[in-house]
């Protein structure tokens, strides 16, 4: 045991000599060093915090600074692209604040572990409820690393290489999955015509046959909120060998067909829209459901239901031998441990809607999205980026001149008018992604509208320079 008086702090286990041998070890000499890859740019600076503060001053300091942070509550958010504002039944942290839940490690011992174990059962029955899917592992980490573990499998069960994904697909996703491409020397290539059409073109598909080519993986509905052909879609890539991978939000399914129902081989999404609160932007949880073929590359792990030695319903894992903890170098997946609360909020949020209740959901955020987007087109100088025929869910896009400039003086106003696709894709310039859920009321609608004609005239210039002056000072 460690002398108590060599440590600086009696909560860290290591002293200042247990680092100093750690860090000549390593080969470096201070922990500074040991960081100095990671470039300054994105390093956080020291806290601005006065030195010998009581507990009550330091507190009263920090509640001060927590003041300035600005959450969607006391602004209007129209912001979408994978994360949105929903509104999270009171249930919900009730029953996943539980101590039982307290823990999102795998529950090993089923013994000791069948409340846990049915949660999670019941997860991938809701999943496969939802996506129309044969089979569902017990959660992933979140959306993006679903979506590129999903390219992995398709990998592994075509024996094929060659990763296709459509330019409609989520920059964030997309960006996740490129990574692991290039990590394991995986050829990626994106589909940019849906940058044109707004939506994946099944031709495009086609015209790659021939090629080895593991999987084509497109969204539904898609980044721009547009609504894909799923079939058509699905028979393009199968005619070129490929299985079909779909990234979608579970909002939209209780609405729109299963993409199971539709073709999909592999469906992947994130659980946050589902009983998760933004939360600064996590934490979250993945989904992953595919054919009942191709189970057993299925990465994480799955609960099944059994009966015990007197005949009673039992819970345990099953099928986990893919998990880097048996397997090894040789395991599919690294996913093990993972975020089995957020995706306890997911299940008891899907129980709380029923199927009923998310369609209704649905059905009213589709109603005030196409509300807002007839609104805002009959301003002067506001168009719809893509095609009027093409069928949106609840977000769509906008362009209008000067599109960074206007969200800023949108923001001015307490209102958070979407997300700058630029940003993301340059070849879109000065186009507004806007999301519309439920907690946007007409009321929300119309103050949108109403702020945008105004910024487009003019009318905010003067209100807008002075508080730019305040900020500044």
């Amino acid at each position: 045991m460690q002398d108590q008086k060599q440590l600086n702090f009696p909560y860290l286990p290591a002293t200042a000599e247990d680092r100093q041998e750690m860090l000549k070890e390593i080969g470096v000499r201070t922990f500074e060093e040991l960081l100095s890859h990671i470039p300054q740019s994105v390093k956080a600076g020291p806290l601005s915090i006065a030195d010998g503060l009581s507990e009550m001053e330091l507190t009263m300091q920090l509640k001060e600074l927590a003041g300035k942070n600005k959450p969607v509550s006391r602004q209007i958010s129209f912001l979408g692209g994978g994360s949105y504002n929903r509104y999270v039944p009171a249930a919900v942290p009730s029953i996943i604040s539980r101590s039982e839940f307290a823990t999102a490690y795998t529950p090993y011992q089923p013994e000791v572990s069948q409340g846990s174990l049915q949660a999670i059962y019941e997860f991938q029955t809701a999943i496969c409820l939802l996506t129309g899917m044969d089979v569902a592992n017990a959660s992933m980490y979140d959306g993006p690393t679903a979506l590129a573990e999903a390219a992995y499998m398709a990998v592994r069960l075509s024996n094929k290489k060659g990763i296709v994904v459509s330019g409609a697909v989520n920059p964030e996703y997309k960006m996740v999955v490129e990574t692991y491409a290039r990590s394991c020397d995986l050829p990626l290539t994106e589909l940019k015509d849906c940058l044109q059409r707004g939506s994946t073109c099944p031709d495009a598909v086609k015209a790659l046959k021939g090629q080895d080519i593991a999987c084509l993986i497109v969204q539904y509905t898609n980044y721009f909120g547009i609504i894909e052909d799923l079939e058509a879609l699905a028979a393009a890539a199968h005619e070129i060998g490929a299985l079909l991978i779909v990234s979608t939000d579970p909002i939209s399914l209780g609405s729109l067909k299963a993409p199971g129902d539709m073709g999909a081989d592999l469906v992947v999404g994130d659980a946050q829209s589902c009983g998760n609160f933004l939360s600064f932007g996590g934490p979250s949880a993945g989904y992953m459901a595919c054919r009942q073929d191709y189970v057993r590359q299925l990465p994480g792990r799955l609960a099944g239901m059994t009966t015990d030695n007197r005949g009673q319903t039992a819970f345990t894992l099953t099928l986990q031998t893919r998990e880097q903890h048996i397997r090894r170098a040789k395991a599919t997946s690294n996913i093990c441990t993972n975020q089995a609360l957020n995706a306890l909020a997911m299940l008891v949020y899907l129980t709380c809607m029923g199927p009923q209740g998310l369609a209704e959901l649905g059905q009213v955020s589709a109603l005030r999205a196409h509300y807002l987007k007839d609104k805002l087109t009959a301003l002067p100088g506001v168009k719809l980026t893509f095609a009027e025929d093409k069928p949106f869910f609840n977000e769509f896009a906008i362009t209008v001149k000067g599109a960074e400039s206007v969200l800023e003086r949108l923001k001015a106003r307490d209102i958070l008018g979407g997300i700058l696709v630029e940003k993301y894709l340059p070849e879109l310039k000065d186009t507004i992604l806007i999301a519309v859920t439920e907690m946007n009321p007409l009321s929300q609608l119309d103050a949108f509208a109403t702020a945008m004609q105004e910024v487009l005239a003019g009318a905010d210039k003067n209100q807008s320079g002075a508080k730019e002056k305040v900020l500044t000072v």
